[in-house]
């Protein structure tokens, strides 16, 4: 019939493109017969007979090429027989194009060019023999160029593609016939050169050829493996080279995160940052790593501290400790939120550790803050101040620092020793910014204080010009009692009579101004340069010698003495000038017993304790290069004793009581009612930036505030205070 005469006609011209001798076809007449038949309702019969035509020469001839060459060319000849089929499909699909748009749309059967694809891989590559060989050679030949053998890429990435297209749009085919067994060998190979590695070398030789091989196998998947298989095996790698032995790498004796910390080597622990954040909890077990380091090197610094005579030291050494974390942070660890964390996290615990940090850090700023401290710029002091700052911020008793930085700061105002007053409203600044003006606002009063009495000072000196000149030349600090910690003077010394009178005349002169206030003289924060001759004998020939003594307030009441007698034992001292007993001692120390270059006094017995039966008399054979001689007053030591740190804490808990109990009172005036451990919460949240209270001490509070009857417990329920207004 014409009907069979037109798919015969078909039929012979597939046959005839796929051996690839179609030069002589009319595809103009192919296409039309194709259309007729698919117009008059042949699509079925023509559907049929391509797919069997199509099927029966993949089976009889490609199928049976490729099996022959299993051992001989496998690859070359199966992506030869892929790329003839491909090119036959593309001529097959232009002659049935009618078929493709009406009857395959309509039936949804499949295109063409797809059926080609699957029937390729039905029958060929998915043929048991074929499909097993196919797998064993591209596993075969990865496996060679690991161990440095040269393979062609060529021939496997051309496979790769082939696997790709004989998905259809998923990845199916491939992951089958080549992905899935390839992770599952190189699992296995990158578990045995794991070991290989480990066994063989420190932790950053370790780093550097994991990277390599990470760089190897995704180069390998970008080459000549499909672009998707980059991934997958990258995340092999990692499994097997990274996540199982991290622990190990990062703990390796002598050369692992601890032994690169104790050595600096600042690329190493770059790489082995760089590494481990590609797996999870990689970056965890180095930052655990670093932060045991730490606490070691801290707590080392910390027991330490007793044999470290010099505070300044021990401050300092913290300093360069956290300087030097700082620099890790940023040359090895990239700025890393969780290792900035933790460092802050350690040195905060190590430094709480010693009780005396808050001490010590005021005595390390009141060193950097003097006069005379050599070789620091402007610049330097900047920068010593900001990294005290970062220390001050890890403390948890910040009030405490509070009041060792009040008293060194009272000592640096009232004996003129600070560097610069622009350097000690830049730390106050800095403090400020850090806790707030509540923190700071005394400093700032003791400042004003200094400023006030400048030009209080200057109108005092304009009014005795105009009226009776005074003898000598005064100068009144006047410091309000809230701002300065200071221990008011509990005796009256009794003052030379020219600097009696003097200040008689300047209490007078400042209550005019200020009435309803009280001045009382506080001898023992003072200081006095005096004119002093003495009569040198040699040879019976006198000679008179002037200096200028600077001395404290005290030793200036003992000297005016010897004006009016040559000697005076211990008690008739004690008894003119009713100084303090132990300040007495102190000042008599400096003066007879201290530098040679500073002894005006000589002392009988000679001994360096002092009894009242001791005699004092004027040393005329003091000599002393300098015209203006300094009396240092003898100092047992920079930081306080262990009484007077008792006494410091006392007042610091003694504070810390009132805090608490004006915390809560703010607390419940807002809230009207709370429940116990909301309370204690909330005044822990309100107090943490000066002190870390605890619960028993917020606890006493309640109790002595409901006592006082400011709370009152609820009638309902016992853990529930109330506000009494």
């Amino acid at each position: 019939s014409y009907v069979q005469s037109m798919l015969d006609l078909l039929e012979d011209a597939i046959r005839t493109i796929q051996n690839k001798d179609n030069g002589g076809l009319s595809y103009e007449e192919l296409y039309r017969n194709a259309y007729t038949l698919v117009l008059h309702k042949h699509g079925p019969r023509l559907y049929k007979l391509m797919k069997e035509v199509i099927e029966e020469h993949l089976r009889t001839e490609v199928r049976e090429i490729v099996q022959k060459s299993l051992y001989n060319n496998f690859l070359a000849t199966l992506n030869t027989q892929w790329q003839d089929h491909k090119v036959s499909m593309q001529v097959i699909k232009d002659v049935f194009m009618y078929m493709d748009r009406v009857y395959v749309k309509n039936n949804k059967v499949d295109e063409v060019q797809d059926l080609g694809l699957k029937l390729f891989k039905e029958l060929v590559v998915n043929h048991s023999p074929i499909k097993t060989h196919l797998t064993s050679t591209l596993l075969d030949m990865v496996s060679k160029e690991r161990r440095g053998e040269i393979v062609d890429r060529g021939a496997v990435k051309a496979t790769c593609e082939m696997l790709m297209t004989l998905g259809i749009k998923t990845r199916t085919v491939y992951e089958e016939n080549f992905e899935q067994p390839f992770l599952e060998v190189s699992g296995e190979f990158f578990k045995m050169e794991s070991q290989q590695f480990l066994a063989e070398n420190s932790a950053s030789v370790y780093v550097k050829k994991v990277e390599a091989r990470i760089k190897e196998e995704a180069e390998r998947a970008k080459h000549y493996l499909d672009l998707s298989s980059e991934g997958p095996i990258t995340s092999v790698v990692e499994r097997e080279l990274i996540s199982v032995h991290m622990k190990t790498i990062v703990e390796m004796e002598n050369s692992g995160v601890v032994y690169m910390l104790r050595n600096d080597k600042q690329d190493d622990l770059k790489c082995m940052y760089g590494l481990l954040q590609r797996v999870e909890g990689g970056l965890v077990c180095m930052c655990d790593a670093m932060k045991g380091y730490i606490r070691e090197c801290g707590k080392t610094l910390v027991d330490s501290e007793g044999d470290i005579n010099n505070t300044v030291t021990y401050v300092q050494s913290l300093l360069d400790l956290k300087e030097r974390f700082d620099q890790f942070l940023k040359n090895s660890f990239c700025n890393d939120h969780t290792f900035k964390q933790a460092i802050c996290s350690e040195f905060e615990h190590f430094l709480n550790l010693n009780p005396k940090s808050p001490e010590y850090l005021s005595l390390f700023i009141d060193d950097k803050l003097k006069k005379g401290t050599k070789g620091l710029t402007e610049q330097d002091i900047e920068r010593v101040l900001d990294q005290s700052i970062v220390l001050f911020k890890f403390l948890v008793d910040k009030d405490v620092f509070e009041r060792y930085y009040k008293q060194h700061l009272a000592k640096r105002l009232l004996h003129h020793r600070s560097v610069s007053d622009d350097a000690e409203k830049n730390m106050i600044s800095k403090l400020k910014t850090e806790c707030g003006c509540q923190f700071t606002c005394k400093l700032e009063g003791m400042f004003k204080d200094m400023s006030i009495s400048n030009s209080v000072n200057e109108k005092f000196r304009e009014v005795t010009k105009e009226e009776t000149p005074l003898t000598i030349d005064l100068n009144v600090r006047v410091l309000t009692t809230g701002y300065w910690p200071i221990s008011p003077c509990k005796v009256a010394s009794k003052l030379p009579k020219e600097a009696e009178v003097a200040f008689d005349r300047f209490k007078t002169f400042y209550l005019k101004d200020h009435s309803g206030r009280q001045l009382n003289l506080q001898p023992h924060l003072g200081h006095a340069d005096i004119n002093a001759i003495f009569y040198q004998k040699k040879e019976d020939v006198v000679t008179p010698k002037r200096h200028i003594l600077q001395v404290s307030t005290y030793q200036m009441c003992i000297l005016m003495l010897f004006n009016r007698q040559q000697s005076f034992t211990y008690k008739d001292i004690q008894t003119e000038s009713n100084i303090p007993e132990k300040e007495l001692k102190r000042a008599l120390l400096s003066l007879a017993v201290g530098r040679m270059q500073q002894r005006v006094l000589v002392k009988s017995p000679k001994s360096k304790e002092i009894a009242s039966t001791d005699e004092f008399t004027v040393n005329d054979q003091f000599s002393s290069k300098l015209i203006r001689v300094k009396i240092q007053t003898a100092i047992a030591s920079k930081s306080e004793t262990d009484p007077e740190r008792q006494e410091t804490r006392q007042r610091v808990d003694d504070d810390r009581k009132h805090e608490i109990e004006a915390a809560i009172v703010r607390i419940m005036k807002a809230r009207k009612e709370q429940e116990h451990n909301v309370l204690i919460a909330e005044v822990t949240g309100l107090l943490k930036s000066r002190f870390m209270p605890s619960p028993s001490a917020i606890k006493k509070r309640i109790e002595s505030l409901i006592e006082r009857e400011y709370l009152v417990r609820s009638p309902n329920d016992r853990k529930v205070y109330m506000y009494l207004a």
